[in-house]
């Protein structure tokens, strides 16, 4: 289902074939704010803004035209961990894409003038996401949670930073951490699989093969805290959550059924049903897994009735209380596994998600599971296992609670 291939420069390629006329293709490249050092916190999102400004080939705006020119989307995104320079278009466009992608990697040359402008868009950036408390309160989250660890930063970074760096500076980042060991080609569309590789031969093989400045060999440590800021909002935002398994974690299939069990996107969702649906206090409540590559964390978020905090912390901890100390039948943990497993069908069948999903798990495990096979990893996934995870993890010792007021 999955065709691979590693260039002599250490590039990976993955790609799967489909019948569409759009084709969505990728690189994904394992650095993101979490290789930032105090002074340059913010800096690998300020990158990716900054690589479609002009290279030594093209200006912005050619950047922009060549892809949306032919109706197609670029775009790219930074999380803690990676960066992700990605394009929809249709399938005969697949090489302009693959072109581009090349040029903004490894051209880019960060024109001042550019680069002044666009400290004005990511400080309207910071703004506005400091107007908005349901997604600030996951960043705070995982500052207080991280301490003074490097994943603890968020990944806009500071408006201090922001408004200090330079083209220079930009250089001087991508030069030490943007490295060929570091990169994934994903791509899904209509194609050959010979002629995939033969253009990313064409555009990325020329680069030579350098190893990354980047170091996680400090593992972070989650500091348990409870904590109520007062930042005069209507609704008062809730967040409960904890450690939990990384990304390398053998319990981590376990524990990601745990999660779709206890808050999942689905309106069956143990914390849906019971507070939401018998008390009505809440709009939103759900629960999330971030796994990295050392840590993962654990949280439930809910907006909620200022006058219900109490209660609503109470129901959760109750709900959690009764995972760990009620195994769950046969029948329900068969209908949890078919939840799941749907789930994640029904997220793939958007080539888009697909191309981001395979392109990470290349980039992390050098290979990617097919449905059937994490099909049967999530079957193999016993009531036990589900029971003492929950006991191990959702202890109230161990959890952590922030409060907007």
């Amino acid at each position: 289902m999955y065709q691979y291939h590693t260039l002599p420069n250490g590039i990976r390629i993955i790609f799967r074939q489909n019948d569409s006329v759009v084709t969505h293709s990728g690189v994904y490249i394992n650095i993101g704010s979490r290789d930032e050092d105090i002074s340059r916190q913010g800096i690998a999102h300020f990158i990716e803004h900054s690589v479609f400004k002009g290279t030594s080939h093209r200006r912005s705006y050619h950047i922009l035209n060549r892809i949306d020119g032919v109706g197609g989307e670029l775009n790219a995104f930074t999380t803690k961990e990676e960066t992700c320079i990605y394009a929809s278009s249709l399938s005969i466009h697949l090489q302009r894409c693959l072109e581009l992608f090349a040029d903004i990697l490894f051209h880019s040359t960060f024109p001042e003038r550019e680069i002044e402008k666009e400290k004005e868009v990511i400080l309207e950036e910071i703004n506005s996401y400091k107007d908005s408390p349901a997604d600030l309160i996951y960043d705070d989250f995982e500052e207080y949670i991280f301490g003074d660890h490097p994943l603890a930063h968020n990944i806009l970074g500071s408006k201090r930073n922001v408004k200090r760096f330079t083209s220079d500076d930009l250089h001087a980042f991508m030069r030490d951490y943007y490295t060929t060991d570091r990169m994934v080609i994903s791509i899904v569309g209509k194609a050959d699989f010979k002629r995939v590789v033969h253009l990313c031969e064409r555009y990325f093989g020329d680069y030579p093969l350098r190893a990354s400045a980047a170091d996680r060999s400090v593992k972070p440590v989650c500091k348990p805290f409870n904590l109520t800021v007062n930042r005069h909002t209507h609704q008062m935002h809730a967040m409960v959550g904890c450690a939990a398994p990384s990304i390398y974690d053998e319990r981590k299939v376990a524990f990601s059924l745990l999660n779709n069990i206890v808050g999942g996107p689905a309106m069956n969702s143990r914390l849906n049903v019971a507070i939401r649906e018998k008390y009505g206090f809440c709009y939103t409540i759900e629960s999330q897994f971030t796994p990295f590559s050392d840590a993962g964390l654990f949280y439930i978020y809910a907006g909620i009735d200022a006058d219900a905090r109490q209660h609503f912390i109470e129901l959760v901890r109750r709900e959690l209380h009764r995972l760990a100390d009620q195994r769950l039948s046969t029948i329900q943990l068969h209908a949890a596994k078919q939840q799941y497993v749907g789930q994640m069908a029904i997220n793939n069948e958007l080539s888009l998600n697909e191309m981001q999903s395979i392109g990470k798990s290349c980039l992390t495990f050098e290979h990617v599971d097919t449905l059937e096979e994490m099909q049967r990893d999530i079957e193999a996934v016993t009531a036990a296992e589900i029971c003492t995870l929950a006991g191990d993890l959702f202890n109230d010792d161990a959890m952590s609670v922030l409060v907007y007021k």
